[in-house]
């Protein structure tokens, strides 16, 4: 009897401090047109708003890239270590009223991110109302990645 508490204990302990980790961590953006790996970003807090950086480009060709299009203080900023989630506030189970920087583009969106799993993530970005937008969804860096 003691092993099963011991055991169900356990399970309780690893399940809430994996939820807890929440969207924080390090995540794969995926190519939307080959599905292939483009960067990995790191999710942040600083105080009580939320972040993302690109820490790494995959592909070697486009490692030395800089935010051509973008302007103000990211204009020819490199692309890897530019911060592209900007200042969200946590609300319920997503992060919204901030912004997401398309590096492609240049482009500032409005956006929200939310958990759809443990290892998944949804970023929304759009214009005026969330129904005008595109989706992109991160997944989370494993250790073996």
């Amino acid at each position: 009897m003691r092993k099963v508490i011991y055991v169900c204990t356990l399970f309780v302990l690893i399940s809430f401090s994996s939820r807890a980790q929440g969207v924080l961590g390090k995540w794969h953006s995926i190519d939307p047109d080959t599905g292939a790996k483009e960067s990995v970003i790191q999710v942040y807090k600083e105080g009580n708003k939320l972040y993302g950086k690109i820490i790494e480009i995959l592909n070697e060709e486009d490692k030395d890239k800089t935010c051509t299009e973008c302007t103000g203080k990211d204009k020819n900023v490199p692309i890897q270590g530019l911060v592209i989630v900007r200042g969200l506030s946590e609300e319920g189970d997503e992060w919204t009223g901030g912004k997401v920087l398309d590096p492609k583009n240049g482009k500032l969106y409005k956006c929200y991110i939310s958990l759809e799993s443990e290892d998944k993530l949804k970023l929304r970005g759009y214009i005026g109302f969330s129904l005008i937008g595109r989706t992109e969804y991160w997944y989370r860096v494993k250790t073996d990645d």
